[in-house]
């Protein structure tokens, strides 16, 4: 089991784990390092933003580049050669890289936890990974359509970088991708807030989801990728 964790966290990140952990982490520092330079008044809210990055960051390049890395590594031919294998193989992955992701966070938590501002880390780590699983599902369809480790990743980039344009228009909306649940609103009633932020995770879970199946649909086509 531990051979076969070991194996697949090589090709999600391409032997390059570490750099990955490590960039996470320096980036983690470099925007807490802005902020206290811009504005050191630490919340649950601002902790919130930080971790999310980072875990973007984490799940980006093996979601775009998960496909590609099994075509130059040749083994597209033997995960469409078993039935039914490719759907495990990259379900598995996807588990993995969110679990991993989780981890790391947690760790990263842990640190912000004990250096910055109390918070309980576990509720703060779960509503992190809504945005960060959607739009690795998002990441995971497009590159069943698109094929392209280089193409997937200008694609996501052109998403995220649309989500967030919206996200400021759109604060306190449940159609928010990025909805921090930690800041709530002055003028709104608690029982309001907590009505957006269930149906906001909801409609997050649901289109994770149908991403998800959508790219597990795409995978049908064993012409398309070999």
């Amino acid at each position: 089991m531990y051979k076969l964790i070991t194996y697949n966290v090589k090709v999600i990140f391409g032997n390059k784990f570490v750099y990955f952990v490590v960039a996470a982490f320096l980036f983690f520092a470099f925007i807490i390092t802005i902020t206290i330079f811009d504005d050191p008044q630490f919340n649950e809210a601002v902790i919130y933003g930080f971790l999310v990055f980072p875990g973007l960051l984490l799940i980006f390049y093996p979601m775009a580049y998960g496909i590609q890395n099994d075509d130059d590594a040749k083994m597209l031919e033997t995960i469409f050669g078993i039935p039914n294998y490719r759907y495990k193989v990259w379900l598995v992955r996807f588990v993995l890289t969110i679990g991993i992701a989780a981890v790391i966070l947690f760790v990263l938590g842990n640190l912000a936890n004990l250096t910055l501002y109390r918070f309980n880390i576990l509720p703060m780590i779960g509503q992190v990974l809504f945005p960060i699983t959607f739009l690795s599902s998002v990441a995971f369809m497009f590159s069943t359509l698109i094929k392209n480790g280089n193409g997937t990743a200008i694609v996501l980039v052109i998403v995220s970088f649309i989500f967030l344009l919206f996200a400021e228009p759109l604060e306190y909306s449940v159609y928010n991708i990025f909805l921090n649940p930690f800041e709530e609103p002055r003028d709104m009633s608690e029982f309001i807030w907590l009505t957006i932020i269930y149906k906001n995770r909801v409609y997050l879970t649901i289109l994770s989801v149908l991403c998800l199946l959508f790219g597990m649909f795409n995978l049908q086509f064993r012409e398309k990728f070999v």
